[in-house]
């Protein structure tokens, strides 16, 4: 970062405003719509340690600037868990410094300590600068994602 430092940590209650502020930001990236109820739901199973989702923001000069979602959860391949980077998000104004690798990284060291085998996370094909990074830090599995929308 420029001026300040950057430090990474667990989000907080009081961080809802920052955090739906990013939120929101994210969402607009990818033009869409999270239903607030949704929304708030997401933000009780980010702070409920019971939950295998987890929340970490990026603060620099005490502001937050970026988020990163994480989902721990079991796989018929491995014995221990894998990771699930789900969210990945850093203000517009503030890219290119650093702060969404940092914040890649962080997800890597949390997973190590679940003894998670990998971590792994998806992008619309659309992101082209955020892939420059993702290359950089990841391996291209070769699969695909399909789905299909149930209701």
């Amino acid at each position: 970062m420029t001026s300040s430092a950057l430090v990474l940590r667990p989000a907080q209650q009081s961080d809802f405003p920052a955090w739906l502020t990013l939120w929101l930001g994210y969402q607009a990236f990818y033009k869409v719509e999270i239903a607030p109820a949704v929304t708030e739901r997401t933000w009780a199973r980010l702070l409920d340690p019971a939950e295998p989702m987890h929340c970490t923001l990026a603060e620099s000069a005490g502001r937050p600037i970026g988020l990163v979602h994480h989902i721990f959860h079991r796989s018929t391949w491995t014995d221990g868990p894998y990771c699930y980077l789900q969210d990945l998000f850093v203000a517009p104004e503030l890219r290119g410094q650093g702060t969404g690798r940092q914040l890649i990284e962080h997800v890597y060291e949390q997973a190590r300590m679940a003894g998670a085998s990998r971590v792994y996370w998806l992008t619309h094909e659309t992101n082209q600068d955020a892939m420059k990074l993702y290359d950089r830090v990841a391996d291209r599995s070769g699969f695909l994602q399909y789905r299909h929308l149930l209701g």
